[in-house]
């Protein structure tokens, strides 16, 4: 599959707002930092995440919806458990009359990978070890911006570099292997822990399923990705893994806002008692207050109380009304 239109795209993305910002920043090192490089990257996840918003919006809702149809969901699984085939075909019309996608909540996710993975190529090619008249001119890049991202730095480390780059690639960039290796670490322990945090985000407002299947999802992503992320980071090139820590930045902040504006459903199936964890013992602290959250929430999701009910005569007219 030629992926060579991706490539080209981001890297016009990149050369454009890296254009724009050595406008504005000095061309020389600023604290160990091109910064017209750096701008070029952070800018370069804002506009993605300005054109995935409406998508972003739809997935919450989307995920709103798929919440509240889970008492229905249940229903159908325990009348059809027998027949999959009729359980296929009346959960489909009940997305359809509902207005739910379940594809819906890994769109925006999915079309956030290609971006990624078309930063990772372009940077990954750009190392002292790659330098070809070719390789120069590839994706709209020209020598002058070949030679610039090979020179530029992030806090004294090059921008192409990786935690496992040796002394010898090193050479004569003016980094050393501590400085890139600090870079790099830092940057991997941040984006490891910004995704665990937008994770659970998400799962402290939804609550833990009780679904055993489900809660299983839930830890994998909470979990398992941080995890796997802290173990291969090491072969992300800093500029890839600072893309990485500004869109979990901006993705914390938009999932606060959508939360607020969008507030998920209550599950009855749900709990925030964590997997692994035992529920606080009757009478105790942490069980008084897990009964007043209860309460509290009881409270907001009950309709409000003290208007005066209007009563009306027979044939609908009410009770004081101007004849």
């Amino acid at each position: 599959m030629n992926l060579n239109w991706i490539y080209t795209g981001i890297s016009w993305l990149l050369l454009r707002w890296h254009d724009l910002w050595g406008k504005v920043v000095p061309e020389d090192e600023v604290l160990g930092t091109h910064w017209s490089w750096v701008l070029g990257i952070v800018f370069l996840v804002i506009t993605i995440r300005i054109v995935l918003f409406p998508l972003f919006v739809k997935q919450i809702k989307s995920q709103r919806a798929m919440q509240a149809l889970q008492p229905q969901l249940k229903e159908l699984q325990s009348k059809y458990k027998n027949d999959r085939e009729t359980l296929q075909r009346e959960m489909v019309e009940l997305y359809r009359k509902e207005k739910a996608n379940p594809l819906m909540g890994c769109l925006p996710l999915l079309l956030q990978a290609p971006v990624f993975i078309g930063l990772l190529h372009v940077l990954r090619r750009i190392r002292p070890d790659n330098v070809y008249e070719a390789n120069q001119w590839l994706y709209g890049w020209d020598p002058d911006y070949w030679f610039s991202a090979l020179n530029a730095h992030v806090f004294g480390a090059p921008i192409w570099g990786t935690f496992l780059t040796s002394a010898d690639q090193l050479e004569g960039t003016g980094s050393s292997p501590l400085t890139v290796k600090l870079v790099s670490g830092i940057l991997v322990l941040v984006m490891t822990a910004t995704t665990f945090l937008t994770t659970r985000q998400m799962i402290l407002k939804t609550g833990w399923n009780a679904d055993p299947q489900q809660r299983m999802i839930q830890k994998l992503m909470l979990y398992g990705i941080p995890v796997m992320l802290l173990f291969s980071g090491g072969i992300f090139p800093i500029g890839v893994i600072l893309y990485w820590v500004v869109n979990n930045g901006i993705s914390l902040a938009q999932q606060m806002w959508v939360l607020r504006k969008y507030p998920p459903p209550q599950n009855p199936t749900a709990t925030n008692t964590p997997p692994g964890k035992k529920a606080p013992k009757p009478g105790s602290k942490k069980h008084a207050e897990m009964l007043k959250e209860k309460q509290e929430r009881a409270k907001a999701l009950a309709p409000k109380v003290g208007a005066k009910p209007v009563n009306r005569k027979k044939g609908g007219a009410t009770r004081g009304a101007s004849k």
